[in-house]
């Protein structure tokens, strides 16, 4: 098939000797995948990009493809990670100097890599909701000196998206270390010396202490050792946020120094394993076994619960009984009469996309195969010509799985949660005959004020700064393998008086990510709804006021940045663009069902090579 007639293949190839000729190696390996972008030594994962090639879409993987390219030719590994402070803030302003660094000097070479950072860069401020940013404590300041630093280094402005990250830490930068900002910009060409300036700027920014140590005085042996003990503490000390023009810096530092680790320590040697198979794995395979980081967010001491004891994950049915379930459903039927016309023609609408993209396409003038009976004629006007034979070429969807995690908090009282299940519903029916696994869960409380945590607490004498003090109820309403029919009546719960109280949304994150990297399907899509910011009075009354507040932002980054779960979020009368970088939000709930089905079209319009299992084809052809 030639170019003019598969543009996507050209594209491909043409982006591919972009980076072999930006990068200066003619044996990179340039990949294409649905999983976060990723570089190693000679090899770089890049997005993939849709059939459609839309004209944001190209920008974005062109500005990933040249930020990977220029640190192949600009960017020494080892120096980084040896040079690399303690704190992971430290760290990660650190990393973030060093990438504006390597691109500054791309785009101050190359007009055309100027321009594909430039559309990279206000994409990612875009999905990051910098925008919407209204206080320093939403604006990463690793980001406002990645982006004070691009100024200087090349003269152009900061994205419109990113103002509001700009304004919230310029003055405070600039007056603690413009001076270090200068110095950085006479260093562009001196890698070594711009690790040791941008050390200085963190220590004036009084994010970690300076080092004293020049690199020419430090003891090889320690400089090794510091090397190993970095790339260790990476694993668990970065966190998502940099920009999708580039993966991380830290993270790539690791990926690369993975041979020349020497850690005797079997805990740091597992989790580099672990690494290793989350990085090497085939795009869109799942890794043999997930790092921990969700788990040591949940226990380490910045967020921890009080007692996890009086925990509790339930099935729908467990929580009343079968006749009281039954006219839950038969009271959500009669709400869906209200509401099914409406969403069933989204629902229909969302079906029909997916049938469109699992279209079969042909191959024509092979050798064997099926006849090709239209260009039988030209063998009647011609004898001299042979046979042509055509080859059904079927596209390659890959498994699929969708939890919808609902917030089961007192505020959804009504008419949100109402709408929510019967949503809910209509989305599990639809997904369903599209052979996609539907997952349907829910948050809240066992009780209002703390419930038995609280108790215990008082009983032990009211210890300071207890953590997490409420028991947490997570309900299963329907599992990913339960067909729908069997778990209709569950979704009925919702609906149940007094089972909607406090929501804690980032532990709820870590259970429902947690149960689709056990699931055995290739793409795995978290939606969230809800309608505020996590609150439970007994928790805050007793911790800082951002406590939870805190802790949904750190798993949210962690996901986003480092999980292979494409996570989206709709926010009703709220808005959670300032937490997720893929989200929107509405105003009324009537609006939920147009939303969801909004949101998953998109999400499969984007055919990053993953859609529908070969069962859902099999049922729908």
């Amino acid at each position: 098939m030639s170019d003019q007639k598969n543009p996507l293949e050209n594209f491909k190839r043409a982006v591919g000797a972009a980076v072999r000729a930006v990068a200066g190696g003619e044996t990179v390996d340039v990949s294409y995948s649905a999983e976060a972008p990723t570089m190693k030594p000679g090899s770089a994962r890049l997005p993939l990009p849709s059939r459609e090639l839309a004209a944001e879409e190209v920008a974005n993987i062109r500005g990933v493809a040249d930020s990977f390219a220029l640190r192949m030719r600009h960017h020494d590994t080892k120096l980084h990670a040896r040079r690399r402070p303690q704190g992971a803030v430290a760290q990660q302003v650190y990393d973030a100097v060093e990438l504006a660094r390597v691109e500054a000097l791309g785009a101050l070479q190359m007009a055309g890599v100027a321009q594909n950072l430039d559309a990279a860069l206000d994409q990612f401020c875009a999905r990051a909701g910098y925008a919407q940013i209204k206080d320093r404590r939403d604006a990463p300041i690793s980001e406002a000196v990645r982006l004070l630093l691009r100024e200087r280094l090349t003269g152009a402005p900061p994205p419109r998206g990113a103002a509001k990250v700009i304004e919230a830490w310029r003055g405070a930068i600039e007056e603690k270390a413009g001076h270090d900002l200068t110095a950085l910009c006479d260093a562009l060409l001196d890698q070594a010396a711009f690790a040791q300036r941008a050390r200085k700027l963190i220590a004036h920014l009084e994010l970690a202490d300076e080092d004293a140590l020049e690199p020419d005085q430090e003891d090889p042996q320690q400089a090794e050792d510091a090397d190993d003990e970095q790339q260790g503490e990476s694993q668990d000390g970065e966190k998502g946020g940099e920009s999708s023009s580039a993966s991380e810096m830290a993270g790539e530092d690791v990926a690369e120094g993975d041979q020349d680790e020497q850690s005797g320590s079997p805990a740091a040697s597992a989790s580099m394993q672990e690494r290793r198979e989350m990085t090497d794995g085939e795009p869109g395979g799942r890794p043999q076994e997930w790092p921990n980081d969700l788990d040591r967010l949940r226990n380490e001491p910045s967020y921890r619960p009080f007692t996890a004891q009086f925990d509790e994950i339930a099935h729908a049915g467990d929580l009343c009984d079968n006749e009281e379930l039954a006219r839950l459903r038969r009271h959500l039927d009669q709400q869906l009469n209200y509401l099914q016309s409406t969403v069933a023609r989204l629902a229909n609408r969302l079906q029909r996309r997916l049938l469109a993209k699992q279209q079969r396409s042909w191959e024509f003038d092979l050798e064997e195969g099926l006849l090709d009976a239209a260009r039988l004629s030209r063998v009647v006007v011609n004898p001299m010509f042979s046979l042509s034979y055509k080859q059904e070429r079927e596209t390659d969807f890959r498994d699929t799985v969708v939890t919808l995690l609902i917030d089961n908090s007192g505020s959804m009282r009504g008419r949100p949660v109402t709408v929510a299940a019967m949503c809910a519903d209509i989305l599990a029916r639809t997904l369903e005959r599209c052979g996609v696994n539907v997952e349907i869960l829910g948050f809240t409380t066992v009780a209002w004020k703390g419930g038995q945590s609280r108790e215990r607490w008082l009983a032990e004498g009211k210890p300071m700064n207890p953590g997490r003090l409420n028991d947490l109820r997570h309900i299963i309403y329907k599992s990913a393998d339960e067909p729908w029919r069997r778990a209709r009546k569950s979704l009925g719960l919702m609906l149940r008086e007094g089972l909607l109280k406090e929501n804690i949304d980032g532990e709820a994150l870590i259970w429902a990510h947690q149960r689709l990297m056990a699931r055995p399907e290739q793409r795995r899509i978290l939606m969230v709804i809800s309608d505020g910011a996590p609150v439970d009075d007994s928790t805050l009354s007793v911790n800082p006021g951002n406590y939870l507040d805190r802790h949904l932002r750190e798993v949210i980054q962690w996901i986003e940045g480092r999980s292979p779960v494409e996570l989206i979020a709709i926010g009703i009368g709220h808005d959670v663009n300032r937490y997720y970088r893929r989200a929107v939000t509405i105003v009324d709930a009537e609006q939920l069902g147009g939303a969801m089905m909004e949101q998953l079209a998109d999400l499969f319009d984007e055919d990053r090579g993953a859609s529908l299992s070969s069962r859902g084809r099999r049922r729908l052809h």
